[in-house]
Formats: structure tokens, sequence, C-alpha cells
């Protein structure tokens, strides 16, 4: 079991959806107390279910090398070809698997989304994305904005139009996040559904983990994609109301 102590914003805050709010890059990768614990499971996940938490289409390596480089910086400033972990693990740098490398050296999932010529959307063009809440990777890849989130009861056409002027008006060198938080009966990180599967309805307030997710989205400043990033904590109920409190969650 794979638990954080705290969460850094309240997930229990009533936001008016979709809550975006500006942030300052240096909080964009933050590693947290489960760092250890989530670069392990991320490592044998890319080991031993690569093509379930790693897609790419050919025309997204320059961004993901582009989204590489941008974290290295942000995160390993001055490495090299190699990067040492806060954990003590040694990680080479692939630049022609980016991506993957990406998932070996960052607590975060990353998502590129590309408006290529003649969409009216964004597109996911390459991810990684150990930690699936509910989703799977291979349903949503190479699909556009309205059509991964078909399942969300709350994405219809006001909602969709709204997120993609968001993707479309993110500006480089200001990025934008909002959170998400649902109780969980299981702890587990990786948690695929696919949209055959039946809805899980036993997830409440009466479940004992706590599962929110820090998102941010960042424009590159070379080929203009879009990435969304995904920040994963996951608390014990107990520990959720000693640091926030009684206070309804938003989804």
């Amino acid at each position: 079991m794979i638990l954080q102590k705290s969460i850094p914003h309240n997930p229990l805050e009533t936001v008016k959806l979709p809550g975006i709010k500006p942030l300052d890059l240096k909080d964009w990768l933050v590693p947290d107390d489960a760092f250890a614990g989530q670069m392990s499971c991320r490592d044998a996940l890319l080991t031993e279910q690569r093509a379930q938490v790693l897609q790419m289409d050919p025309g997204a390596l320059a961004p993901a090398q582009e989204l590489l480089q941008m974290v290295l910086d942000h995160r390993y400033p001055g490495q090299g070809d190699q990067v040492h972990r806060p954990d003590g693990v040694t990680v080479d740098i692939d630049w022609q698997d980016p991506l993957a490398t990406l998932g070996l050296i960052s607590q975060e999932d990353f998502c590129i989304l590309e408006r290529r010529e003649g969409s009216d959307e964004h597109v996911l063009t390459g991810a990684v994305l150990c930690f699936p809440a509910s989703w799977t990777l291979s349903e949503k890849f190479m699909r556009p904005l309205i059509a991964i989130h078909d399942t969300v009861d709350s994405y219809d056409g006001g909602m969709a139009s709204r997120v993609q002027r968001l993707f479309d008006g993110v500006q480089v060198g200001r990025p934008l996040w909002r959170f998400n938080a649902l109780w969980y009966q299981s702890s587990d990180l990786h948690a695929p559904r696919s949209v055959q599967d039946r809805r899980d309805t036993s997830h409440g307030k009466d479940a004992p983990f706590m599962r929110s997710e820090k998102q941010s989205i960042l424009r590159l400043p070379v080929s203009r994609a879009v990435v969304f990033s995904i920040h994963t904590f996951m608390v014990h109920k107990d520990d959720v109301m000693a640091q926030w409190g009684e206070t309804d969650a938003v989804v």
C-alpha cells in the first residue's frame, strides 16, 4: 500500500468546475513523501505492462522530447545522460524513448495533446499513464478531448467548449492547474477501467481512501503541444480529516 500522509491542496474544498487556477512553474513537479513507493510501482509497470501504460504516435516524438528536456531542466538540472532520483535509483536518459524515460524519472503521469492541422480539437497523441483512475489509455489514445471525456457525466457540450478554449488559450510560461477528489475503497494507484465495464458505485464518503489528482496544463514553447500532467495523491481518510476537516468533496 503506497500512501501519502497529506495533500498540499484541500481536496474537500467546494470548487466550481472546471476549477482552473494559475500555477507557479516552480510548483509544477514536486516530489512528496510517497516518491520512493510510487516510483517503484512505476518502474514495475513500465517493465511489465508497458503497452498498458504508454502509447505514443510517431508524430509526437518531437513534443515528447521537448517535454523530457523541460522536465530534466526543472527537476534534474545539470545531470547529463543519467539522472539520480531522490530514492537513489539511477536512470539513463533515452531520447528515442522519451515518454518511458519521463515515467521513470517523475512521479507525475504525462499526456501530450496536439491540435493538428484540420482538427477542431486537441487529440491525445502520446501519454505515459501509470496511475489511471477509472479509464484506460488504449481507449483514449488518438482521440479528441470530447471523446476522451465521453464517460464523464458533467462533460457536456458546454463543458467541452470551455475546455477546448482553455487548451487553445493556455500560454507558454503561464501554466494552469486544478484538482479532483474522490473517496475510494481501494488504495490501488493503477486502477484502469474500460468503457465496457460497469462503473463501481461502492465509492463514497464511507470509503477509507481519498484519491486526489493535481492536474497541470502547460504549453510547450517549440512544438506548441499542450501537456496535461497528473500528480496522484492517495491518502487515508483519517489523515485527510486530520489535515482538512469535515467538508464536502468535489469530483
